[in-house]
């Protein structure tokens, strides 16, 4: 008998299990990269909705190169603004209170909407939920640009459409965070959604390379091609979406499957005895208060879990009250909120604030703020790794956000003294910035919504997801917001914001770092055996 190509040997070393796992992580990856891609465009378009141009001698005006329609328009415009070129009504004076008020619009209705998409996501299909959130996305997306198209100037009509943007994009977090918490199990999570939560960064990168390469020319294309980007995604996502892996027969989690057994309607797990000293501690608190509350659990099992073989499915979705009651809930909720404003502020004004302080144009700030971004990617890995060989989600985070405060205030002065400088501090900015992001809203959330005290229930991963992230949209729509209204004051006040933000986020994980140290694994309970879904 020949022996088998190369090519074929390694397919067929990766069990059935194996490959789907790979292919939803590769699918939710691209789709809630996409769904960034759409968010991107607006930070680099706010260059080109507020620009200067000069007069040149013969008494004409100089444009930036632009379509015969951009041109026209800014003609017009020009007969009432003088030498100020732009899109009314971003062309005034006031530009950066209303580009920061389309931000709030976006990201407040995004808030708002995720406490309640969670809630929803938990009690309807999720493949159905997302494909609907991704085409309403796409469509709105491309109704911004639209306003170029059609010379809308309009101020309410961005804001509106900003709005229900902003409310439909909150199907995309809880839902693909709960399909990936169906398919892997707790080990090498941390790294495994490092990795995976790049897909924010690289969304970053996509969205403002798309918008960049027609800023100048024809902005409102920046906008409709990511729409249709989100839009063809939530096709895909109808067609391919594998919500859970018992709808194909597939293994719950990676490591789950040579370990536990099944009989009949229950999936048993082998543990370790616990010694009879452990048996005779007290439960911590937290647990007390909500593994007792019942009167009926015994405090500590000795050889085996029984747990539903099914995920809990049979178990009622946990409300709002029950979510926020699972111990590190709300701290790691209060540290995302200022932990994403920083975030946010950088996502949306980034490039303007490139294009003041190194003089560049829109087009080459809007590349240059992709550093950013690159630098997010290897901090979110960072932090999964750091985080799943010290086995402390909460210390890894507090030493993320320690080291970001003061290189805040380095990137304020040192971004000043030239390109090599602004690149050096993009990445390294980026990867503290974003660690701390990027683990609470993927492992530390994952962590939680299958946390020992819901005892097996399913039901919960995307509402205390939701709760998580929506947390910490609230800081993402001060951020931006703040920052335009600090912004005229000088851009050093912008980042003494960002830095106090920093520190606040810090602060709420005192307690947890704390428990961490004493106590390793009590605060997101990381080290007790249970059936993951």
């Amino acid at each position: 008998m020949a022996q088998l190509p190369p090519g074929i040997r390694f397919i067929i070393s990766f069990s059935r299990d194996q490959w789907y796992r790979a292919f939803i992580f590769i699918l939710t990856f691209l789709l809630y990269a996409s769904f960034h891609l759409s968010r991107k465009p607006i930070s680099i378009v706010k260059g080109e909705l507020h620009s200067y141009c000069t007069a040149s001698n013969d008494g004409k005006v100089g444009f930036s190169r632009r379509s015969q329609k951009a041109r026209d328009a800014l003609a017009h415009q020009l007969l009432d603004n003088g030498t100020d070129c732009g899109w009314a009504p971003f062309d005034q004076d006031n530009y950066q209170q209303l580009l920061g008020a389309l931000d709030y619009s976006f990201l407040c209705a995004y808030a708002i909407g995720m406490y309640l998409s969670g809630i929803i996501g938990e009690r309807l299909p999720i493949r159905c939920y997302l494909t609907f959130g991704m085409l309403a996305s796409g469509a709105f997306t491309a109704l911004f640009g639209v306003g170029y198209f059609y010379n809308i100037h309009s101020f309410g009509f961005y804001v509106i459409t900003q709005i229900i943007n902003g409310l439909v994009q909150t199907t995309g977090w809880p839902s693909v965070v709960t399909c990936l918490g169906n398919w892997f199990g707790k080990g090498r999570r941390g790294l495994i959604m490092g990795v995976w939560n790049s897909h924010t960064s690289v969304g970053n990168i996509l969205g403002s390379l798309i918008a960049g390469y027609w800023v100048s020319t024809c902005w409102g294309l920046s906008f409709i091609v990511p729409g249709a980007i989100v839009a063809a995604m939530g096709i895909l996502c109808f067609l391919f979406l594998i919500e859970h892996p018992k709808d194909i027969a597939c293994s719950a989690s990676p490591a789950s499957h040579p370990r536990g057994y099944e009989n009949g309607a229950h999936r048993f797990w082998p543990q370790k005895p616990v010694p009879v000293e452990e048996r005779s501690k007290p439960l911590d608190p937290e647990m007390q208060r909500l593994l007792l509350s019942d009167g009926k659990h015994s405090g500590h099992q000795n050889h085996v879990v029984v747990l539903p073989a099914d995920g809990g499915g049979g178990m009622a979705a946990i409300s709002f009250t029950g979510a926020l009651k699972i111990p590190g809930v709300i701290e790691f909720s209060l540290c995302l909120l200022f932990a994403k404003l920083v975030s946010y502020t950088f996502l949306f004004w980034l490039p303007l604030y490139i294009t003041n302080v190194d003089h560049l144009d829109v087009k080459k700030a809007g590349e240059l703020s992709t550093l950013f971004d690159v630098g997010g990617i290897f901090g979110g890995i960072l932090a999964g790794v750091i985080s799943d060989r010290l086995e402390k989600r909460a210390s890894t985070c507090g030493l993320m956000l320690l080291l970001a405060a003061p290189t805040l205030y380095a990137f304020s002065s040192i971004s000043r003294m030239g390109l090599e400088a602004t690149i050096a501090m993009l990445l390294l900015s980026g990867a503290l910035v974003s660690g701390p992001y990027a683990l609470i809203t993927t492992a530390v959330s994952a962590d939680l919504g299958t946390h020992k005290s819901l005892k097996g229930n399913s039901h919960a991963l995307a509402t205390v997801t939701a709760i998580i992230d929506g947390t910490g949209s609230v800081g993402a729509a001060l951020g931006p917001l703040l920052a335009g209204l600090i912004s005229p004051s000088g851009w050093n006040n912008v980042f003494y914001m960002l830095m106090f933000a920093d520190a606040c986020a810090l602060l709420f994980l005192v307690r947890l770092i704390h428990k961490e140290l004493s106590c390793p694994g009590s605060a997101t309970g990381n080290q007790v055996p249970f059936k993951e879904h």
